[in-house]
C-alpha cells in the first residue's frame, strides 16, 4: 500500500497563512476550515507550518507533501454522521531549528498575510533576558517578533494573528509579549509603531475536540482508503470559532461564505462564558454525581435516565438564565453541547474530566450559583446539589488534586470546606444548609436516591 503524496493534478496553494503548530488540533480544525474555503469557494490558501518544537511531524507531514487525512464523526441533527476528506491545505512543514533560514525567508512572501498558532497555554510567554540573537533559546513570541522584524525590513505589509491558544486574551497577550521582546531587543519606535498600526492581533475562542490519530483503528481505516497515512486525525462534527476583531478581515478569508461557524464579533467574552458556563460547567456540575453512581464516560451518563435529566434540567434551568446572550443563541449552543455529550465515538472518562475539581468548580459551576442566587433570590438546587457531590467524591480514593486540597477534604466537614475561602474566592457557609442536607441524604438513600430526589 502506497503512501499517501500529491499529484500533478493536486497542485499546492499560494502560501498564505503561517501555522506556528503541527497537531492534531490545529490540523482537525484551522487547517480544516481553510480546505474547505479553497474547494468550496474558489479559495487559494497555502498553509505552511512551523513545527513549534525541536521535535515533531514535520519530517512525517512532508513525506505525505502535506497531505493527511480527517475524519471526522458525531451526532448532528441527532444522527450519527461520518465524514472522511483528504486536507490538502498544507504546502510544507518548516522546522525552524534546523531550518531558521528557510523559516525567515517566509517573512519575505508578500503573499502572507495570515499567522496561527496553538502553543499551548504555556507557549504564550515572556521571558526576561533572552537575546536577539538566540532563536533556539527564546519563547514562541520571541521567534515571532524576530519573524516580524524581517517583515518590517523587508517594507512589507503586517499580518492578521489568529492565536489559538486557550488563555484568555490570547492575541492581546502575544502582542504585548512581541513588544517586549521588540524592547529589550532595540528593534526601534518604528518597528513598534508598524507592529501597532499595521499587525492586526485577534483575541479568540476555539471549540472542537479532536481525538487525534486513531491509534486503535488506523489499519482498518487505511485499508479502506487505499493508502497510507502516518498522520490520520480525528475530530468531531461540532466547530465554533469566535474571532475578536474588526469584521473587515473576515472578508479576507471569508469562512462565512460556506456556512462555518465562525464569528467574527467586537468581545468573545459573552462567548467564553457562554462556553465556560454552558458546556464546561455542565460537565463539572454533573461527573462526580455520575461517577458516585459507578458510571464510567461521559456517554454513559447521558444515557442514563437520571444523570440525563440532571444535566439538561441543570444546563437549561440553572444556568442558562444567569447569562445574558438571547436565549435562543444560548439554547441553540446548549443543545450542541448535549448532542456533543452524547456523541458515540468519543470515550470520555469521568475521572479524566474530575481532575482538579475544586479550582475547576470555582470557575465554572460557583459563579453560576452566585448568579442565580443574585437574580432570583434563591439557590439553584442541582448546582448546590453538584457541591455536595463534590465533597462526598474527594472523600474517596478517586479524587485527583492538589496534594493539600485531597488530603483536607478526605477528611473535613462540610463547614469545614465550605470555609476555605482560599478554595473557592469567599466564605460559602451561607450554602451550608442545603449542602449539608444533600451530603446527608447521598450517605442515607445513595447518590441515585438523593438525585432522584432533586429531579
Amino acid at each position: 500500500m502506497e503512501l499517501l503524496k500529491r499529484t500533478p493534478s493536486l497542485p499546492k496553494h499560494t502560501e498564505r497563512v503561517l501555522q506556528f503548530g503541527e497537531g492534531n488540533f490545529l490540523r482537525g480544525f484551522v487547517d480544516w476550515m481553510i480546505d474547505r474555503l479553497n474547494k468550496e469557494n474558489g479559495g487559494d490558501y497555502g498553509v505552511v507550518v512551523a513545527q513549534p518544537l525541536p521535535q515533531g511531524l514535520s519530517d512525517t507531514i512532508n513525506a505525505q507533501d502535506g497531505l493527511y487525512t480527517l475524519y471526522l464523526r458525531g451526532l448532528l441533527d441527532g444522527k450519527a454522521t461520518e465524514e472522511t476528506r483528504v486536507v490538502d491545505c498544507v504546502t510544507r512543514c518548516i522546522n525552524p531549528y534546523d531550518q531558521t533560514d528557510e523559516f525567515f525567508a517566509c517573512a519575505l512572501n508578500p503573499d502572507l498575510r495570515f499567522i496561527v498558532s496553538n502553543t499551548t497555554e504555556a507557549g504564550i510567554e515572556y521571558r526576561q533576558g533572552d537575546r536577539a540573537d538566540d532563536f533556539n533559546g527564546t519563547t514562541f513570541p520571541g521567534r515571532l517578533a524576530m519573524f516580524m522584524k524581517k517583515r518590517f525590513d523587508a517594507g512589507l505589509k503586517g499580518f492578521v494573528l489568529l492565536p489559538c491558544e486557550l488563555i484568555d486574551k490570547n492575541g492581546d497577550n502575544l502582542k504585548e509579549c512581541v513588544l517586549k521582546y521588540a524592547s529589550d531587543w532595540g528593534y526601534g519606535d518604528a518597528f513598534i509603531k508598524w507592529v501597532n498600526e499595521e499587525n492586526h492581533f485577534t483575541n479568540t475562542l476555539v471549540d472542537r475536540i479532536v481525538t487525534g490519530y486513531p491509534r486503535d483503528t488506523a489499519a482498518e481505516m487505511e485499508n479502506s482508503y487505499g493508502y497510507r497515512d502516518n498522520v490520520i486525525d480525528t475530530a468531531e462534527i461540532f466547530h465554533l470559532w469566535v474571532i475578536e476583531g474588526d469584521k473587515k478581515y473576515a472578508e479576507e478569508i471569508p469562512f462565512h461564505n460556506i456556512g462555518l461557524n465562525v464569528l467574527w464579533t467586537d468581545d468573545v467574552t459573552p462567548y467564553k462564558k457562554r462556553k465556560v458556563r454552558i458546556l464546561n460547567g455542565a460537565h463539572t456540575m454533573s461527573v462526580l454525581a455520575a461517577r458516585l453512581m459507578g458510571l464510567e464516560t461521559v456517554g454513559e451518563m447521558m444515557n442514563d435516565a437520571d444523570t440525563y435529566k440532571f444535566v439538561h434540567d441543570g444546563i437549561f434551568e440553572e444556568i442558562i438564565p444567569t447569562l445574558d446572550l438571547p436565549k435562543e443563541e444560548l439554547c441553540a449552543f446548549a443543545n450542541d453541547v448535549i448532542e456533543r455529550f452524547k456523541n458515540p465515538f468519543i470515550k470520555h472518562y469521568l475521572l479524566s474530566i474530575a481532575l482538579n475539581s475544586v479550582s475547576k468548580f470555582k470557575v465554572r459551576v460557583l459563579p453560576s450559583i452566585q448568579e442565580y442566587i443574585k437574580r432570583y433570590g434563591k439557590e439553584p438546587k442541582r448546582l448546590v446539589f453538584a457541591l455536595a457531590a463534590l465533597i462526598i467524591f474527594y472523600r474517596t480514593d478517586e479524587a485527583n488534586d492538589d496534594a493539600e486540597i485531597t488530603a483536607f477534604m478526605k477528611t473535613a466537614s462540610a463547614a469545614e470546606i465550605l470555609k476555605r475561602a482560599d478554595y473557592w474566592d469567599e466564605d460559602l457557609t451561607y450554602l451550608l444548609p442545603s449542602v449539608e442536607k444533600y451530603v446527608a441524604e447521598m450517605e442515607t438513600k445513595g447518590v441515585r436516591g438523593a438525585l432522584k430526589e432533586i429531579l
